[in-house]
C-alpha cells in the first residue's frame, strides 16, 4: 500500500494556454488534459469550470488553475 501525503491530484485540473489572436483574442481552456473550448475571459474560465462540475474558489491558486503565459488579467497580445 502506498502512503500519500497529499490525496488526490498532484497537478490542477484546469490550464488556460497562452493567448491566441483573433477577433477577440482567446485562451484555450483544458480540463483535465483535455480541451474543451476557447475562453476569453476569467468568467469564462469559472463558467466552464462550474459545467465541468470543478469549484473554483481562487483563480490564483496554483492547485486550483494552471496559467500558462500569462495570468488571469492576461487577455490580448503584446
Amino acid at each position: 500500500m502506498t502512503d500519500r501525503a497529499h490525496p488526490g491530484p498532484t497537478h490542477p485540473r484546469l490550464t488556460v494556454l497562452p493567448v491566441q489572436p483573433g477577433d477577440p483574442p482567446f485562451r484555450i481552456l483544458e480540463v483535465d488534459g483535455e480541451m474543451v473550448g476557447r475562453v476569453t475571459s476569467m468568467t469564462d474560465v469559472l463558467y466552464a469550470a462550474q459545467a465541468a462540475g470543478i469549484t473554483v474558489h481562487d483563480l490564483d491558486d496554483p492547485d486550483a488553475v494552471r496559467w500558462v503565459g500569462g495570468d488571469k488579467l492576461t487577455w490580448t497580445q503584446h
